[in-house]
């Protein structure tokens, strides 16, 4: 079997070996603060006793469970905490095609390079549905391309890579589709608190047994590597989720659980607000400077991402290269998240060096 490397990790070795100085606008590791509650959580953990350093629950800290049950409005016994959004979405991706409804996973194009790969390591085909210019879905789309052989509909809101954020009526529409070709639609929602739009919906909204939900706080707590995650199942599907969890990874951090549990419990509305704010004066500098570039851009609705077209200039990697060599700014090939975008670049507003990234950019293409 022929697994893909994802094309990030070159980017990012490529733009750390330049001879000039670059801003990194690569990978979505934001960087502001984390609640103040998950670093006194960490320092707490240090001097616990030496039992607390063994192993939990495989299924996640129980406590942990039910604070992310009572905020999702589910069972606890339909989580499991899992190392990051990553391994949340693999599970739930495995779960999808051990049903035996079918081996091909429907995806978006564009779409986040890491579903492909998932699909692919787990036996299952793709099958990509076009999205909309600004990166809606149209569910009549999906149903068209949903057949007897459709395992999974993978969908992300708020987006990687576009900021589109699907709204209730899609998101209805995509499960009745799931529930209409016995299928499975996993919903990831990594980027929920970074919606800009105020039209964020969760498939959870929608009471269905055919829906997978994903998370992490990797995101939204800016700590992409405390690997806290988790799934919410269908009650029929759990067992044997947290069955593969074991068998691969054992458990999940257990201070990383404790210390987003404590973040959890006493982090506020104000700070999402507070990110949410940076973040929209980030998308304004950059797409500024776009602007005044020429380009073709993507406003993104939700998620820290901007999506840009410049005449003459595809997005393939060796573009990419010599953006790093020449302008000084690394971002993605529109190539690696599908044919659709393959003449745009993605860059990741998570620097607090973007308006130094905007300028560079706009006086290279000027």
């Amino acid at each position: 079997m022929d697994y893909e490397t994802p094309l990030f990790f070159h980017v990012m070795e490529y733009a750390d070996a330049a001879d000039r100085d670059v801003v990194d606008m690569v990978s979505g590791n934001p960087d502001w603060e984390p609640p103040e509650a998950l670093r006194d959580g960490l320092r707490e953990y240090a001097d616990f006793d030496p039992d607390r350093f063994q192993y939990p629950a495989s299924e996640g800290l129980s406590e942990l469970r039910e604070e992310i049950a009572a905020r999702r409005g589910v069972d606890a016994a339909q989580i499991v905490v899992t190392n990051g959004a990553g391994e949340a979405n693999y599970l739930a991706m495995a779960r999808a095609l051990e049903r035996d409804a079918g081996d091909e996973i429907l995806l978006t194009d564009p779409v986040y390079s890491y579903y492909p790969g998932k699909t692919t390591m787990l036996g299952g085909t793709q099958r990509y549905v076009a999205a909309g210019a600004e990166g809606q879905l149209d569910p009549a789309a999906v149903r068209a391309a949903a057949s007897d052989e459709t395992a999974a509909i993978v969908v992300n809101t708020p987006n990687n890579p576009t900021g589109a954020v699907y709204p209730a009526e899609t998101m209805r529409e995509l499960v009745a589709v799931a529930e209409d070709h016995d299928a499975v639609l996993i919903s990831d929602e990594v980027y929920d608190h970074y919606d800009l739009s105020g039209q964020f919906a969760s498939a959870l909204e929608t009471e269905s047994t055919h829906r997978i939900v994903t998370n992490a706080v990797s995101k939204s707590m800016a700590v992409t590597g405390l690997r806290v995650g988790y799934v919410i199942f269908p009650p029929e599907l759990v067992a044997d989720a947290k069955s593969r969890h074991m068998l691969v990874n054992v458990a999940t951090t257990r201070p990383g659980q404790y210390a987003a549990l404590k973040a959890f419990r006493e982090t506020g509305p104000d700070y999402y607000e507070r990110n949410r704010e940076l973040l929209r004066e980030r998308v304004d500098t950059f797409t500024d400077a776009l602007e005044a570039a020429g380009a073709e851009y993507t406003t993104p609705q939700g998620s820290f991402y901007v999506m840009a077209r410049f005449d003459g200039y595809p997005g393939t990697l060796a573009n990419v290269e010599r953006l790093i060599d020449e302008a000084g700014v690394a971002g993605m090939p529109g190539e690696a998240f599908g044919d659709s975008r393959s003449e745009w670049l993605r860059f990741a507003l998570v620097t607090p060096r973007v308006e130094e990234a905007a300028r560079r950019l706009a006086a290279y293409f000027d």
